[in-house]
């Protein structure tokens, strides 16, 4: 038995070294240029106002570009595919909610969450607010359901996007309370807010963020949120299951995430800048304002939680009986 190295090993092994510290050099540069975020909402989404205060500060703190992409449409799958199909190299992020998870489910999607993406950390979560035009005349969660049995099918409810975190939500809901409906989907919670605000459509389970100033003008009303406590935000507005109807919550998020293939190590770098920003006072005030909670994790549990996530979201688009497209 030998234990002598050929040249050619030698060589093959100098090559990987110097590969393994070209890129560990490349994840400690990061970011050398400027950063696409690409946001698959509309502007004005809870999706999109969260990355432009955080990444306004990873701006600041690294001295390069983020530009915030807003590419809405065809079920998420134009700013998704986006970033699936970029060099997988840090430089093209995703920020999107758990629609990213959720949307396969009930959609032919061209995207895997668990096989394509992986995660860098959610930013924050955003309860979700079940509001109501003031003259429909319904001032709470039970006027609303007892409204819906009295006229079965006729309740219309918005949703940003089929498959979306407000869609399951409310279908969550719908089962609990006993009560059917009607979907009516939109492209972001800005076109749903304003259908809602007029009264043209009954009710929409909108995430805090872009609803919180018409809640305060008067032009909605909040009925309840969707999450397992109260928002900090609106601490008189109950929570759905403490209003009688269990098993009716459901959380809703929004997260970064990158190409499956990205180093690990760029991964690490930008989790770390993401987070740093994240811990700053100023966006932390800004974030409070407009409801978001704080919701840090390591990119290995955040993985771990999309791959939980998935198949659950299966089983709820089959109990709602909601028939895959």
């Amino acid at each position: 038995m030998t234990y002598g190295v050929s040249i050619k090993q030698a060589a093959a092994w100098a090559i990987v070294g110097l590969a393994v510290s070209a890129t560990s050099a490349f994840a400690q540069d990061w970011p050398t240029k400027q950063v696409r975020v690409i946001v698959p909402f509309s502007a004005g989404s809870a999706t999109d106002i969260v990355p432009r205060i955080v990444f306004e500060q990873v701006q600041a703190n690294t001295g390069k570009t983020f530009i915030v992409e807003n590419r809405p449409g065809a079920g998420f799958a134009v700013g998704v595919g986006a970033v699936k199909t970029a060099d997988p190299d840090g430089y093209t992020v995703l920020v999107h909610s758990n629609a990213l998870v959720t949307t396969p489910a009930i959609q032919t999607t061209n995207w895997d969450p668990v096989q394509d993406f992986s995660g860098l950390t959610p930013l924050g979560n955003v309860p979700l607010v079940l509001v109501i035009s003031p003259e429909k005349n319904i001032k709470t969660l039970k006027q609303l359901v007892d409204h819906a049995k009295a006229n079965p099918g006729a309740l219309n409810y918005g949703a940003a996007g089929i498959g979306s975190p407000p869609h399951l939500t409310m279908e969550r809901f719908r089962m609990a309370a006993g009560f059917t409906g009607q979907l009516v989907p939109f492209k972001g919670a800005p076109e749903a807010l304003t259908e809602v605000a007029t009264g043209r459509i009954d009710v929409y389970f909108s995430p805090l963020a872009p609803a919180i100033s018409l809640i305060q003008a008067g032009k909605v009303l909040p009925l309840a949120v969707s999450s397992m406590r109260r928002a900090a935000a609106l601490p008189d507005v109950p929570t759905t299951t403490e209003a009688g109807y269990a098993n009716s919550d459901f959380e809703f998020y929004v997260g970064m995430y990158v190409a499956k293939k990205t180093p690990p190590g760029v991964v690490a770098k930008m989790h770390a800048e993401t987070v740093k920003a994240l811990n700053n006072p100023n966006v932390k005030d800004k974030l409070a304002k407009i409801g978001v909670e704080p919701l840090i994790v390591t990119p290995a549990e955040f993985d771990a939680r999309i791959a939980k996530e998935a198949p659950l979201a299966v089983e709820l688009a089959k109990a709602a009986g909601i028939q895959r497209q």
